[in-house]
């Protein structure tokens, strides 16, 4: 069953009004750097939303060690600039293969475990190279490295690349799960073992999802740490990043493509109230996520969604079509 004409054509006039403010914002009034920096932050960490839900609420692999890949990227970006004074953009590109070529590296060990054995065994990879980015020389260890550029990007070109990300990030999604792949991803993420008897190859619908999540992960890390102009081996390979992805994706309703987007709002906008108490705002979030799960477990939109029966960017239709062509 489609959506009616109408709705379509709301949605769709919706869309084009965001992305048109959102490209707008920093040649009016209001794009302020302060306002551009939080919008930046905003679409970051919507892109990696996105790819963490990509992951996790569609394949059903929980990852925890995504802070590699945004590590590699932020790193790359350094080494291509400060040691060979190579443009930005090929370190940003750099770094978004050499994250999908580890995902696809590692996916031969990893996706042999399951469930909490899979969390962990991320976790524990991207602590390994961080010890091992703590120690190289070639990176100054422990003491990080600096962006080196001339002239350096402003903050309205990086947030403009940010936004960019983000809509690519989130259509990348829309896609995918609008293809003969979400069908399979759906079906593995219910029964694993279900979908493979009927002939839905997990292992190539899993590695596409896990190398398209760290190539665009690794540009997102790449674009905070162009923004911040350094990287330091604990910041760039650090938990708070899959901390952050986990909490936008709960919060907003985890299997949605519309959550982390409204998750990415929520978490900035409580990030930047909640700077002034430093000691206090992870366990600040970490109760707010609590709550979310206990009174909404399929996240607020999820939740929004399930009781309206609307998917303001949905895939369900479009797959049951799919299914319906291949009887």
């Amino acid at each position: 069953m489609k959506a009616p004409k109408k709705v379509t054509i709301v949605r769709a006039s919706v869309i084009v009004v965001l992305i048109a403010a959102a490209y707008t914002l920093p040649f009016t009034e209001f794009g302020s750097q302060n306002v551009l920096r939080i919008g930046l932050s905003i679409a970051l960490y919507c892109t990696l939303g996105q790819m963490w839900n990509l992951m996790s609420g569609y394949t059903g692999m929980i990852a925890l060690g995504n802070q590699l890949f945004i590590g590699l990227a932020g790193y790359s970006v350094a080494v291509f600039t400060a040691t060979y004074g190579l443009p930005f953009w090929l370190g940003m590109l750099f770094g978004g293969f050499i994250s999908a070529l580890a995902a696809a590296l590692l996916s031969a060990l990893l996706f042999r475990m399951r469930g909490m054995y899979f969390a962990i065994a991320t976790w524990v990879t991207a602590e390994a190279v961080k010890i091992v980015f703590t120690s190289w020389e070639f990176v100054k260890r422990g003491a990080g490295m600096a962006i080196k550029i001339k002239p350096y990007p402003t903050v309205s070109n990086i947030y403009l690349m940010s936004v960019t990300l983000a809509i690519i990030a989130i259509f990348a999604v829309y896609y995918t799960l609008n293809s003969r792949v979400g069908l399979g991803l759906t079906a593995m993420r219910d029964d694993p073992d279900a979908a493979s008897s009927v002939g839905v190859n997990t292992f190539k619908a899993r590695l596409m999802c896990f190398m398209i999540s760290a190539f665009v992960t690794g540009i997102a890390g790449s674009l905070f740490y162009l923004n911040q102009g350094s990287i330091f081996p604990n910041m760039g390979f650090g938990t708070s990043w899959t901390v952050a992805a986990v909490f936008i994706v709960i919060i907003g309703g985890i299997g949605t493509i519309s959550g982390p987007i409204l998750g990415a709002v929520i978490y900035v906008a409580m990030f930047e109230f909640l700077s002034k108490f430093p000691g206090f705002s992870m366990i600040i979030l970490g109760v707010i996520a609590i709550v979310v799960i206990l009174v909404m477990p399929n996240g607020i939109l999820g939740s929004l969604e399930r009781k309206f029966g609307f998917e303001f960017l949905s895939s369900r239709r479009r797959l049951h079509d799919l299914s319906s062509q291949g009887e």
